[in-house]
């Protein structure tokens, strides 16, 4: 058997404030998981989405540093619309979350945002121009 992809894993500084701005994107993270070392949700089409506080990788990994610097990897959100990525964009901003690129039309036919979660990973909003 082949491997499948199955799970995208992200080391948090701050386990309540990483789930409460993946929250607001409408990823389904449980009540009090805020509390918990590892978090983890399954997403529509199965893929899981995993948070792991830095001094729980450390259980297993004790010279795990986490990484500095831009982001290699960025998880992208879809919206209904070009409004939505504005309107998320204003909302995640206003909630104290760091804007890294305001929202723009893209040459390659998409409006797009990108902001960064509280440990710096890149998190796009992006919706189609013109109707699919």
């Amino acid at each position: 058997m082949t491997p499948h992809f199955d799970l995208i894993g992200m080391a948090v500084t701050e386990m309540a404030r990483t789930l409460d701005f993946y929250r607001r994107l409408g990823v389904p993270v449980p009540a009090g998981a805020e509390r918990e070392p590892h978090v983890e949700v399954t997403l529509a089409g199965g893929v899981r989405l995993a948070w792991d506080a830095v001094d729980m990788i450390r259980t297993f990994d004790p010279d795990f540093a986490p990484p500095t610097g831009s982001p290699r990897v960025n998880l992208a959100f879809r919206c209904a619309d070009p409004a939505e990525v504005d309107r998320w964009y204003k909302e995640l901003t206003g909630a104290g979350f760091h804007g890294h690129l305001p929202p723009w039309d893209a040459q390659w036919g998409q409006r797009y945002a990108v902001l960064h979660d509280p440990d710096g990973n890149g998190v796009d909003l992006f919706a189609p121009l013109a109707a699919d």
